[in-house]
């Protein structure tokens, strides 16, 4: 799950999270003013070469660290865009941060949540190395599973000095979140009159926008965490409205919200049109309504993901094979988003709104396709299952094609 997030994160531009690839490292901070290192990552023979101005944390600055990942490396497939040599300023840099750790494997923990059970946990020391780069921008290393060694302290911090460190950290993510934030007003264009009828090409800069938002809003909570605190810092910096004493009485109590969601979930849910049938939906053998380009798609990627189990293939074990099962997977949820409300018979969405979410299932289709062939020639798959699952992207992309011309055509 943590990587599907790495993943998902990384490919909508936020921090550039590379803990799973690490191999070995150094971060030294010996010299006031400075943090030089270096990082070994999967598939590089040569170390990542840091050289930062600003200071580690109290529990770091003046020492030297050494660490070592004695887990699984996971290579990240956009590995290759990281420079090998990152100059720029230093953020937060410890390891001392507090997480919470499962006391069971991760796949347990999950399957516990999903009952509804607490999984046990413990607080633990965490290595998190936080740096912004001239090229790669936010750039992080966090884990609690690497075997640290740190010297003792050649200087000590100040209080004034440890003022001064967290001001810098702050600035540099203030200036990361400038960037999101631009980010968010490119993609901000409303149609030149308020009457006037959206294309694809107006949904598509929302949806966009809509993204920029989300990356701007996990980024934040990644970093400062979900306290009173942090949510007050997250909605300053969202620039969401802050109710005040004057404005206390127009907003809803939790008893109220609450109640709300109970009506909605009370009414029944909209029965799709028997006409359409085998066009705009299915019904699942679980009862669900799908749409059929949809539910075709998400079976895809399981069946593939089925047969990489028989052949005792972990997706993570190569970067292209990765990479095709998270955008193959990716695709499916895009249409999804796209196709569901109308195999519902809710339809309420214009189709030009259709059409610009078909084309973000497009480009992640696209991707698959790229990974894909990226794989075949590696010959870890058989022959066999590269065929099939050529074939059925293809189909799968026709089929997208000729629903987007249909939509065009309404």
């Amino acid at each position: 799950m943590v990587r599907f997030y790495q993943r998902l994160f990384h490919h909508s531009g936020m921090a550039f999270r590379i803990h799973d690839s690490v191999v070995r490292g150094e971060i030294d901070n010996r010299v006031k003013g400075l943090v030089r290192g270096k990082i070994w990552v999967a598939g590089r023979n040569e170390p990542v070469v840091l050289d930062l101005t600003g200071n580690a944390w109290p529990d770091l600055a003046g020492c030297l660290l050494t660490f070592t990942n004695p887990q699984q490396l996971v290579p990240h497939p956009h590995l290759d865009s990281l420079r090998a040599e990152q100059r720029g300023t230093a953020g937060d840099i410890t390891a001392s941060r507090k997480v919470r750790v499962f006391d069971v494997p991760l796949e347990d923990a999950l399957a516990m949540l999903r009952r509804k059970e607490k999984p046990p946990e413990h607080l633990a020391n965490s290595l998190y190395l936080e740096w912004y780069s001239e090229r790669n921008g936010r750039v992080v290393v966090e884990s609690a599973d690497y075997a640290l060694t740190i010297s003792a302290p050649e200087w000590r911090l100040t209080a004034e000095e440890n003022e001064e460190r967290a001001t810098q950290a702050a600035a540099g993510m203030a200036e990361f979140m400038q960037k999101l934030a631009d980010a968010v007003e490119a993609q901000t264009d409303e149609p030149e009159a308020a009457e006037q009828p959206w294309d694809e090409q107006d949904y598509e800069r929302f949806l966009k926008e809509c993204d920029a938002r989300t990356d701007k809003y996990v980024d934040l909570l990644e970093k400062y965490g979900d306290s009173p605190e942090a949510e007050a810092k997250i909605a300053e910096e969202m620039g969401w409205h802050q109710p005040d004493a004057e404005h206390d009485d127009e907003l809803l109590s939790i008893e109220e919200v609450n109640a709300l969601y109970d009506a909605a979930a009370a009414e029944p849910e909209p029965e799709p049109d028997p006409h359409t049938e085998g066009v705009d939906w299915i019904r699942t053998p679980d009862g669900d309504i799908r749409h059929p380009l949809q539910h075709r798609c998400y079976e895809s990627g399981f069946k593939f993901r089925r047969a990489l189990e028989k052949l005792g293939l972990e997706p993570e074990a190569d970067p292209d094979l990765d990479l095709f099962v998270f955008e193959f997977t990716s695709t499916g949820t895009k249409l999804a988003g796209a196709l569901n409300s109308i195999a519902r018979g809710e339809d309420f969405a214009e189709p030009a709104f259709t059409v610009a979410y078909l084309k973000r299932a497009l480009s992640r289709l696209h991707q698959a396709q790229a990974a894909l062939e990226k794989v075949a020639p590696k010959e870890i798959l058989p022959p066999a299952l590269i065929v099939e699952a050529r074939r059925e992207l293809f189909e799968i992309r026709e089929d997208l094609l000729r629903l987007m011309d249909h939509y065009r055509g309404r």
